[in-house]
């Protein structure tokens, strides 16, 4: 049994767990709300950029004259952009983003494509590296707080890459946030265009068009004129729309983050808790074999004398 000193110690260690645990739960939650708010504002806006982009570009009918409205023939290479945090101790937030890339790649591999690996986040970088999938790009420094200057840097980048043909596809892989217990892996194809669509569990809550109001039927039946030509707005609609797309996996992927964490540190810190009580126990238990000792040695010694 240790010692009842070497108990203190411990108690000691993790009573101090367990402080650092609650102070990150409490920052975590009083974060989490703000990144709520910023992701319901942006789903809405999001959703109908994306609708209004799909309607122009459909009347432009993909001309040549817009090269990513251009899709590929032969897909070879896929640019897979993993969008994971910039710290750790958020439970499995990070390990489920990069578990799905390494499913995608196997996947990419099996059809004969390429896959070529972004990141976003310290920890998709770091994972990346260690498995010697050197990421093409890579984005650190605002996971937490993302800006819509960090998206347009990552969709300008993307859209480049794709125009000039070093990316037949461009795939995001995020998570997204449900509730501070919940959080889906969901995979949104970015470019081209026309395959734009978004795969994981729960998606059919929000992200598939569903049953049409009346007024959005009646606007979809109807002839609908451009001012400028759909061509010519297109030029200006899709690079806002893929950074749109860009900044609501950013900020999806924060609100998860901070949702994943807060569920973490209060793990950790009920843990720690439990821990304490048992090494209490454990403690009282100590100091009384060591009474009981001392007392079985005095008893000793005065049989010894008498």
């Amino acid at each position: 049994m240790a010692s009842q000193k070497d108990v203190k110690n411990r108690i000691a260690s993790i009573k101090n767990i367990n402080k650092i645990t609650r102070a990150m739960e409490m920052v975590a939650a009083a974060r989490l709300r703000r990144a709520e708010q910023r992701i319901e504002q942006m789903r809405p806006y999001a959703q109908s950029m994306r609708k209004l982009t799909r309607r122009a570009a459909e009347q432009a009918g993909g001309l040549p004259r817009v090269p990513v409205l251009e899709e590929r023939e032969n897909e070879k290479r896929v640019g897979v952009v993993l969008i994971t945090g910039d710290r750790g101790l958020a439970g499995a937030f990070n390990t489920n983003i990069i578990r799905d890339g390494m499913r995608l790649k196997g996947e990419l591999r099996e059809q004969g494509k390429e896959a070529v690996f972004s990141a976003v986040g310290r920890k998709g970088v770091g994972a990346l590296t260690f498995r010697k999938e050197d990421p093409r790009t890579s984005y650190v420094g605002f996971t937490d707080r993302p800006g819509f200057a960090n998206a347009r840097e990552i969709g300008e980048e993307l859209t480049a890459r794709y125009v000039d043909e070093e990316l037949d596809r461009v795939e995001l892989v995020y998570n997204r946030y449900v509730s501070p217990l919940t959080q889906h892996v969901w995979r949104q194809t970015l470019l081209p265009l026309q395959q734009a669509d978004v795969i994981g569990e729960g998606v059919g809550e929000e992200e598939e068009e569903g049953e049409e109001s009346e007024i959005e039927k009646a606007h979809s039946h109807s002839a609908w004129e451009y001012e400028p030509e759909a061509e010519d707005l297109l030029g200006q609609l899709i690079p806002e729309y893929v950074n749109i797309s860009v900044y609501r996996a950013l900020l999806e992927s924060a609100a998860s983050e901070l949702g994943a964490r807060m569920t973490a540190m209060r793990s950790a810190a009920e843990n720690a808790e439990e821990m304490m009580d048992s090494l209490t126990l454990e403690m009282n238990r100590a100091r009384q074999a060591e009474i009981t000792q001392e007392i079985l040695e005095v008893v000793a010694g005065a049989e010894a004398l008498g």
